[in-house]
């Protein structure tokens, strides 16, 4: 038996992509929108797996809000890299199931180790 709890929060931020022939090799910006799975296999008294805040604490201090992501990260950050990096971060404190970076409404990569 287990529990998927989501949680989700945006930035802003400017990047560009290494390599890469077309217009995303310029500096551009995105309201990206991260989503973060995890999972909780027990419930507490309360009926709370692991508390919404303290996952979505943990995120909100790692997005780099209002930054050039090329001058935050030593990788190129794709959204398939950001997802990767804030899985592993993520990882670290919870038990992350995935994490999606959206670039746009309908554009985002999914990172998970279990495929």
């Amino acid at each position: 038996m287990s529990w998927i709890l989501k949680v989700k929060d945006k930035f802003q931020a400017a990047h560009f992509l290494k390599n890469y022939k077309g217009k995303c090799e310029k500096i551009h910006g995105h309201t990206f929108q991260v989503e973060v799975e995890v999972e909780a296999t027990k419930l507490e008294e309360t009926g709370i797996g692991i508390d919404f805040t303290l996952i979505k604490q943990e995120l909100s201090k790692m997005l780099p809000d209002h930054a050039h992501l090329n001058e935050v990260y030593d990788f190129n950050p794709s959204a398939e890299n950001l997802a990767r990096h804030f899985f592993l971060e993520l990882k670290k404190h919870f038990p992350v199931t995935r994490v999606t970076v959206w670039e746009s409404e309908d554009a985002s990569a999914t990172y998970s180790e279990n495929n």
